[in-house]
């Protein structure tokens, strides 16, 4: 692959996106909706993530869990990755499975360093894309991985309950992503001063009040995308002005086009 560039490729697991990227950028801060489990490939990077800022380097297992914030930035000239995104369900219901019926709801850490993890995470990156590969193997494959990253012991700290105040101006922000919200609104229903609002927000979730609109909008605007929602469609739908401010957004996200996203839903 040559620097700078993110590849989306086809992937024989229902709910299951396989990424490839190589770059330089430096990601601000953002969430997915989903599980991430990647594997650095060359060079290192630094991130902020739910313990605080970490490092990965090659060879290392990286991690990711659904709507946890986290940026990343290059140590040195690049680095190279590849990454697996499950939808919350499959590892939720894995977890639980493994763990008897009380799984846990997180990844317990940002970064692993365990060669037998990165060999059965290339396996399964492998046969997801590779094509091919029957349901049985790709079964096995997914549990075992899935049961190596969430069996990982450690002293993981208990990141502290979002406030009822910020709560509540999350809510306002949640259940209508698309209406223009002030921090005016913010602060009425949750009983805060704006100050207070923008303080407090950014403080229990990591972003500021817009930074956290603008990513449930391109939350919205990835499901339709890989339903097949055409682009300039599925910019009107999740509240961007057009097509190109959502792309913009996207890319700044998650580094690749909302086109060669789509892409790999054809």
């Amino acid at each position: 692959m040559a620097k700078n560039q993110f590849r989306m490729l086809r992937s024989a697991l229902a709910g299951v996106e396989a990424v490839e990227a190589q770059t330089h950028h430096s990601f601000s801060r953002h969430t997915h909706e989903q599980f991430g489990i990647g594997l650095v490939l060359s060079g290192a990077q630094k991130s902020l993530s739910g313990r605080g800022m970490v490092e990965a380097a090659a060879g290392d297992i990286i991690t990711v869990n659904p709507n946890e914030v986290h940026d990343g930035a290059p140590i040195g000239a690049g680095r190279s990755w590849r990454i697996l995104y499950f939808d919350p369900e499959i590892v939720t219901h894995l977890s639980r499975e493994i763990g008897g019926g009380a799984g846990r709801q997180e990844i317990p850490h940002p970064v692993i360093r365990n060669g037998a993890i990165a060999a059965r995470f290339e396996s399964l990156f492998g046969a997801v894309t590779g094509g091919g590969a029957d349901g049985l193997l790709l079964e096995e494959l997914l549990l075992e991985l899935v049961a190596d990253v969430i069996r990982e012991d450690g002293d993981r700290e208990e990141r502290p309950p979002v406030p009822a105040a910020i709560r509540t101006a999350q809510a306002l922000i949640d259940d209508d992503p698309l209406a223009a919200v002030s921090l005016a609104d913010l602060a009425r229903e949750s009983g805060l001063s704006r100050f207070q609002v923008l303080r407090g927000f950014a403080k229990a979730t990591g972003l500021t009040p817009h930074a956290y609109l603008l990513q449930a909008r391109i939350h919205r605007a990835r499901r339709l995308i890989a339903r097949g929602t055409p682009l300039a469609e599925a910019a009107f739908a999740s509240g961007f002005a057009d097509q190109s401010h959502m792309t913009r957004v996207f890319v700044r996200k998650y580094g690749l086009s909302p086109r060669l996203y789509a892409g790999a839903f054809l």
